[in-house]
């Protein structure tokens, strides 16, 4: 089964970080990426660039609007994700404490809902509808 696992932190924490602790911090989770990649548990993953470059989209009444910034203020930053294969969310949970900055946030982890063609719905909310 796939599960995301969403990297949040405080970005104003780790700008007080020394260039060397960010280095590291940084070769920490390309270590562990190449691990979980190794081990067939990746699929794919990357960081994100500051909440600062956030731009949020909305669509009301058939209209778009257009803000800069994240959707929404909260106190931590969503900075990357994991796509990865587990047997369950047990696994999921093991794999995802390897992730080196759950040392300063957290890691949400959810399971990706597979979206179903209309031939092969299982018809549920909570199953396959977008």
């Amino acid at each position: 089964m796939k599960y995301l696992a969403l990297v949040y932190y405080q970005e104003q924490i780790m700008n007080q970080m020394s260039q060397q602790e960010w280095d590291s911090l940084n070769q920490e989770c390309m270590a562990c990426g190449e691990k979980l990649q190794s081990t067939g548990h990746m699929l794919d993953g990357s960081a994100l660039q500051s909440v600062e470059t956030a731009t949020t989209v909305r669509v009301r009444n058939g209209k778009v609007t257009v803000t800069d910034g994240p959707f929404a203020e909260t106190k931590e930053q969503l900075a990357g994700f994991y796509l990865l294969e587990a047997r369950d969310i047990n696994e999921a949970i093991q794999l995802a404490g390897n992730i080196p900055p759950a040392r300063y946030g957290s890691i949400e982890i959810r399971p990706v809902r597979e979206l179903q063609t209309e031939d092969n719905s299982s018809g549920g909310k909570g199953d396959s509808s977008p």
